[in-house]
């Protein structure tokens, strides 16, 4: 039977871990093991843990500051048959293990799939939150398939990839001069470049629409607060494109979207939001301006 492993690096949250576990706690299939990368500077989470660990497996250890390098930690101690990298403010639909594995014992072809995220607004001790208004959808593709180098920026995120863990061992870590944490001005990108080195080493990854993870639903955005942030994440993005060498039409493609926010935002005279705009596409030209 398909056993998961899950790495889970956290920071700061206690309530959506809870959320998460309670989720794990509701999964129909079983086999799964939790790994549990603690970047708290406290034992916060112990008490958190305690409850669960006679229910499934749980390990938990640290590493220093960082997204990637905490995943690139937990990766060091996985023993399953597929690998999956959570948020700790995510949760699980009852039946994804489930599916995930029913799949890919289906389809011995594929080396792993990808899901997208559904935004809810369940609360508190309500992981499933079936009650929940769903919102955020549009960025996924709707049509399934596989992931090529042009589509998946709408077919991944990190906690919605189920790699088979020969794939894991073949393409290694995560990238630690990306992503959150990661000391670099490549605060994003990082759950892209890791399927991205996995597709162009030949393996075939499909995306799969009719599943997902959950997500809390996103609050309004202060896009006077967020412009910093839309730049180094913008910049993220630049260094993937430039790291993978994307042809310069596919880069252009990518440019135009904050570009017409920006224009939309000033027709609209919401010069917050058009700056928002505007240093996400300064950071992107910077990371794909990068050497």
């Amino acid at each position: 039977m398909t056993r998961f492993s899950l790495v889970l690096s956290t920071v700061d949250r206690t309530d959506e871990v809870k959320r998460f576990l309670f989720s794990l706690d509701f999964q129909t299939h079983r086999q799964f093991e939790l790994i549990v990368v603690d970047q708290n500077k406290d034992g916060r989470l112990l008490h958190i843990l305690e409850p669960y660990e006679k229910k499934f497996s749980i390990l938990r250890c640290a590493s220093e500051p960082g997204l990637s390098r905490a995943r690139n930690v937990g990766l060091e101690y996985i023993t399953g048959d597929v690998v999956t990298f959570p948020d700790d403010d995510g949760w699980y639909p009852p039946d994804l293990f489930e599916k995930v594995a029913n799949l890919l014992d289906e389809r011995p072809e594929l080396d792993g799939i990808t899901v997208p995220i559904e935004f809810r607004t369940g609360q508190g001790d309500e992981p499933i939150a079936v009650k929940g208004r769903s919102v955020g959808a549009a960025r996924w593709d709707k049509q399934a398939g596989p992931l090529n180098k042009a589509n998946i920026w709408v077919r991944v995120c990190s906690q919605g990839l189920f790699l088979r863990r020969s794939v894991v061992e073949k393409v290694g870590g995560f990238d630690e001069t990306l992503g959150v944490g990661s000391r670099t001005l490549w605060e994003a990108g990082e759950d892209i470049d890791y399927p991205l080195r996995a597709v162009e080493a030949g393996y075939e990854i499909y995306y799969r629409p009719d599943m997902c993870v959950f997500h809390p639903t996103l609050p309004r955005q202060d896009y006077a607060a967020l412009a910093d942030r839309a730049y180094r994440y913008g910049a993220g993005i630049g260094r993937v494109w430039r790291k993978h060498n994307y042809p310069l039409w596919l880069v252009c493609y990518y440019f135009l979207r904050p570009f017409g926010g920006a224009c939309l935002s000033l027709a609209l005279g919401r010069m917050d939001e058009a700056r928002y705009y505007l240093q996400s596409l300064r950071g992107r030209l910077r990371g794909w301006r990068s050497r």
